[in-house]
Order: C-alpha cells, then structure tokens, then sequence
C-alpha cells in the first residue's frame, strides 16, 4: 500500500472517477465520424457538449427527467440545427460513436496502477447504464473498475448530493475515503462539497469554478494521480 501520500489522501481507499471528458474524449464522435461537417465540426462538438450539460441541468431544476441518451440526443440535434445542418443519416451516426468514444491515453495505464496497489476503482457518471457499459467495453476498461455507477439509480443529475452519496452506498467508504477526479470544473466542486477529497483534472487550462467546495488539488493527466497517493 503506499506509504508517502499527501495528507490530503492519507485515508482513500477508492478513486473514483467521471466519465465523460475525464475517462473518455467527448469531442472523439465528431473527430472520428463527423467529416461532413467540414468546418463546422468543431463547433458543433463544442455546442453539443455545452447543450447536453446544460440540459442535465435543466431538468434536474424543472424536474422533468431523462435519461443521458435522451439529452446527448437532444443536445446534438440542437448543435447540428444551430449550424445549419439537418442530416438524421449525421445524427444517427455521431450518437453511435458516442457507445464508443476514445479514452485519453493515460487512462488504462492509471487504472491498472491504482488496482494493483489494491484500490477500489469506480466511474460516477451521467451517462445511463447502457452508455456506459458500451464505452467501458470498447475501451477495455471492463476489468480494471469495481462499479460503473450511473444517475439513473437516483434519477437526477450531478451535481445533486444524492448522485455522490450513491458512491458510499455501493462500495462501502466513507467521505474522507473517497479520491475523486473529474475534468468538469462543476462536477468537482460539487463534489468537494459533498466532502470526497477532489482531483481536479483541469486538462485544458480553465478557471476554477467560483463554487462552493474546497479541492483538494489540481492535476493535468491522470498519470498525475498516483504520485500523490505514493505510488507508481
């Protein structure tokens, strides 16, 4: 087990991690299937993303739920809308790839580290079961996490506390026990709040939140967290 930890980490016994733009790349389905946009293409996968989060929102606040393929849907017909375009053969196309999006390539290497140092491993995410499922087995993450725990045992979004407590209830730990890392700036402070020792993976050099929740640290890659829990 390790033995140098920072004492902010002194106590985890379970890293758990979002999924989206965390594990796995959510601009990856227009990079890999959306040349008919041409130049459009960034700016769709920049709006996709910002309407499918807003949406979670959203309903949480209007209570009107629905699941993440719901609102992945709805937030790329937006998107696709918005500029112009109105290709269903596009749209059908860029949901699939969403099953199987590209993982950043420090993330299985990370995984595999932290399970051989005997901690539990868990995604938090939005993402529906069926989701989550199809990209954790293309990305042969299946053997390398303990749970895949989805907003729909609880039926609202992050950042709800009831979403973060669902971390305790499955794998057994307390609060203080819990490293979790996220690279969306509202879901790791929301989950500082909540009280787990946060890893704020800011990939691309944003602004900290002004949210309540007090991080823990700030790292880059997630090849970052294991020199913090004294390991390698």
């Amino acid at each position: 087990m390790p033995i140098d930890r920072l004492p902010e980490y002194a106590s985890i016994k379970a890293c758990v991690f979002d999924a989206y733009g965390t594990l796995f790349d959510v601009h990856s389905a227009v990079r890999n299937g959306g040349q008919a946009l041409g130049d459009k293409a960034d700016a769709v996968s920049d709006l996709w993303r910002q309407k499918q989060l807003e949406y979670t929102w959203l309903r949480s606040l209007m209570g009107v739920h629905a699941d993440f393929w719901q609102v992945t849907s709805d937030g790329l017909d937006f998107a696709l809308s918005s500029h112009g375009v109105t290709d269903s053969n596009l749209h059908e196309r860029l949901m699939n790839l969403y099953l199987q999006l590209d993982a950043y390539e420090e993330v299985k290497s990370t995984l595999q580290t932290l399970k051989a140092n005997g901690l539990q491993t868990a995604i938090l995410s939005n993402g529906s079961p069926r989701m989550l499922e199809a990209a954790v087995e293309s990305a042969g993450l299946d053997r390398l996490l303990d749970a895949s725990l989805s907003v729909e045992e609880v039926g609202i979004y992050k950042p709800d506390p009831r979403v973060y407590q669902l971390t305790l209830d499955r794998l057994g730990v307390k609060k203080q026990e819990v490293c979790f890392l996220s690279s969306n700036g509202w879901d790791a402070k929301g989950a500082a709040h909540f009280g787990f020792r946060v890893a704020w993976i800011n990939r691309f050099n944003r602004e900290v939140e002004r949210l309540p929740g007090d991080l823990a640290t700030v790292i880059h890659r997630l090849d970052d967290l294991p020199p913090l829990l004294g390991i390698a």
